[in-house]
Formats: structure tokens, sequence, C-alpha cells
């Protein structure tokens, strides 16, 4: 039954999927005010227009810098998941049984697990 759920493109449990970097990083910028999977940000000079578009350029008051301060103390992203980003696709597990509606739950994979199914999708 594995090739035919292949064939028919079939969701189950625990399986691995690629899938779309850019809500992960959003989220992550805008919650932490820290770049995550751009290149060479610290050369680039940035426009006005650009600093209010990117949610960790944007200009802030004391108490809420503070507050962005305090939360990139704790904002750490593992190395391979970072060229994830970059790439802009991730590796996720499904951990629901997705069921006629559609919607299926999951985790980011990362650390030894992320490095197995690496070495096993290449």
């Amino acid at each position: 039954t594995n090739n035919e759920m292949v064939r028919t493109k079939t969701l189950t449990k625990n399986t691995i999927v690629q899938i779309d970097a850019a809500p992960f990083r959003q989220w992550y910028e805008a919650h932490y005010a820290k770049p995550l999977g751009r290149k060479k940000l610290s050369e680039k000079k940035f426009s006005e227009e650009e600093k209010a578009e990117l949610p960790f350029l944007k200009k802030r008051s004391d108490k809420t810098q503070k507050k962005y301060t305090e939360r990139q103390k704790t904002s750490f992203v593992d190395p391979a998941v970072e060229e994830q980003f970059i790439a802009g696709k991730l590796y996720a597990c499904i951990s629901s049984r997705p069921g006629k509606c559609g919607r299926s739950d999951g985790y980011i994979l990362e650390g030894q697990e992320l490095q197995f199914y690496v070495r096993k999708l290449k």
C-alpha cells in the first residue's frame, strides 16, 4: 500500500513533508525583531519605505524595545533549520491523522531528527 499512498499523494500520520518557510519567517521576525534566513543584511542600506515594511527594522518605543530585547535573549535557531529558511522550504512531520476535512497538524523537524531525514531524502 506504500506505493499506492505515494501515487495518490495521500497524507498519513508521521509523513515527512516540505512546507513553505515564509509564514514561519514572518512570525519569527515579528515576534523576536530579528532577521531569519536572510543573506547579508548588514551590508545593505535600506530606504525608509523598506524599513517600514520589515518588522525587525521598525522604530519602537523604549518600553516595546525592552520587551523585544528580552525576547531576543532566548531566540536561538538551529543552524540546519536556518539553512532551510534561506532555501525557503522546511521539513515538517505530520503529527495528526488527516481526515476528509483536509486539515493536518504537525511540527518542524530540527536537531537529530532533521539530520536523519535530510540524509535519507538526499
